[in-house]
């Protein structure tokens, strides 16, 4: 960025100590005048000097304002750490080893009311101290194994998660079970030849009766097949974002130029309304001259005549270039809105797949619901929080998902702000942390996979079955002791009344 050397550089006020003198006659000028910058100009300070001395003055009178106060700490020696707390620091230490040191000192704070008991420095000194002279007891548990933790209340946490299944299902020995990720990348959902030998492009350098360059072509060519093979929804996505990106691009220029346009009218209209303003303080003097005057500025009244009716002209023509510029400009707007919206209703290429949203209790396993999206792998976040509003329980207080691009998009985060919920993401590839979910799409899996449909209603029937089926029939979680998810919830709130 360029910068004038000739423009001078704004240079902050400093203030220099203020004397007893100064502080005194600040406030005796602020209690006579009651404005603050009257007597601060008054004094030589600045405002925050009055704000400042404020409290001392109200507490000690004048008699605050003589002295400055001491910069020095005032506790120059921490007390020493109690023989209690120290056992305290060990104990919790000892108890959870994988905790560090801040997380210790913030631990004790909030036991002791949340006072700043001891520094995460000190708890470091004193972990230190007794790793030095007493061994680490090993950990109880297995190293690796993380204790399951399930919700206490029915209906407070829901597992969510997506899978998809064929359009139609008419033999129950033709099934394909594919993940959402691989149903977007095209996988088809017919019934896959049975295994042949592995084929990959680098195979074309083991031939050795090709030559090299035909050795790379072959390799150019299968490379490129496989890619179109695997990939041709992502590359069809990335050239409709292209295009997008595109339009968009167009509509800011065009947007741009307008604004330019209007800055370059602006200024011709403040020059037009110079001239007419001087125009008309012409005809006003000119009305007041007598006859003589006017004979004898008859000649500057003929070039003022003219020159005024030579810009008039002028006026004219540039109005009408103005509206011819409008015209244009929002025939190319309506234009380019028109493309951005065809491009928005381009679908890609149908697949023969159908979305299942699996929203299942965290705590007692129950199937909440099993929305049906017949729109399959193209199911928006919208689509999904839609069908969330309804069947969501209103206990509902976390929400456990993958990272999915739906589950990740601005309108489900703006869903769960808005139901003051907490959405709990798993980490990445540690599919884990959202079993629940999982293994309730390998059952449901299972189960459909010996029906068969031939349309979403007839699967949307055969799920809704399914719910029935599954929330009656006892389970073999560790936690439910063999009972049913129905039973087993509806034991689970008879004991919170109690």
């Amino acid at each position: 960025m360029e910068t004038d050397a000739s423009t001078p550089l704004v240079s902050h006020v400093y203030f220099r100590p203020t004397t007893s003198d100064q502080r005194r006659l600040l406030f005796d000028t602020a209690d006579q005048l009651e404005n603050v910058s009257a007597a601060a100009r008054r004094a030589h300070v600045g405002r925050g000097t009055y704000y400042y001395w404020q409290p001392r003055y109200e507490t000690a009178g004048v008699d605050g304002l003589l002295t400055v106060r001491s910069r020095a700490p005032h506790r120059t020696r921490l007390a020493p750490v109690s023989a209690e707390l120290q056992t305290e620091v060990l104990t919790y230490h000892q108890t959870h080893p994988g905790e560090g040191c801040r997380s210790i000192a913030n631990a004790l704070r909030q036991a002791h009311h949340w006072e700043k008991v001891i520094g995460h420095s000190k708890v470091n000194e004193l972990v230190a101290a007794a790793h030095s002279t007493m061994p680490v007891a090993a950990p109880a548990s297995v190293p690796g194994s993380t204790r399951v933790v399930h919700a206490p209340q029915p209906d407070q946490t829901v597992n969510i998660d997506l899978c998809v299944v064929p359009q139609t299902h008419t033999d129950p020995t033709d099934w394909v079970s594919v993940s959402v990720s691989e149903a977007t990348a095209g996988v088809s959902a017919e019934t896959p030849p049975p295994a042949t030998v592995a084929e990959w492009p680098g195979q074309a350098f083991a031939d050795p009766t090709l030559a090299y360059a035909e050795q790379m072509q072959t390799y150019v060519e299968k490379r490129t097949a496989k890619r179109l093979s695997k990939g041709q929804r992502k590359h069809q996505r990335r050239a409709k974002q292209a295009a997008r990106a595109e339009l968009n691009a167009q509509g800011d220029e065009l947007r741009l130029a307008h604004r330019r346009r209007r800055i370059a009218r602006g200024l011709e209209a403040a020059d037009w309304k110079v001239k007419s303003s001087a125009h008309r303080e012409f005809e006003r003097t000119w009305k007041t001259l007598s006859d003589a005057e006017r004979y004898q500025r008859r000649q500057e009244r003929r070039a003022q005549q003219a020159q005024w009716h030579t810009d008039k002209s002028a006026q004219r023509a540039q109005r009408q270039q103005r509206a011819v510029e409008d015209a244009a400009w929002r025939q190319d707007r309506r234009a380019l809105r028109s493309q951005l919206t065809q491009l928005a209703n381009t679908v890609l290429p149908v697949t023969t797949w159908l979305a299942i949203l699996v929203v299942v209790c965290n705590g007692t396993r129950r199937c909440v619901g099993l929305p049906l999206f017949t729109a399959g792998v193209h199911v928006t976040a919208e689509m999904i929080v839609a069908a969330l509003r309804v069947i969501c329980p209103p206990e509902l207080q976390f929400i456990i998902s993958d990272n999915g691009a739906q589950f990740i998009a601005e309108v489900f985060t703006d869903f769960v702000k808005e139901r003051e919920l907490t959405q709990v993401r798993i980490a990445p590839h540690r599919p884990c942390t959202n079993g629940i979910a999982e293994r309730f799409v390998r059952t449901v899996k299972e189960w459909l996979e010996c029906r068969t449909w031939n349309s979403p209603e007839e699967l949307e029937a055969l799920l809704k079955e399914f719910m029935e089926y599954y929330n009656d029939r006892p389970h073999q979680g560790a936690e439910l002791d063999g009972l049913s998810p129905n039973e087993f919830a509806r034991r689970l709130r008879d004991c919170s009344r109690c």
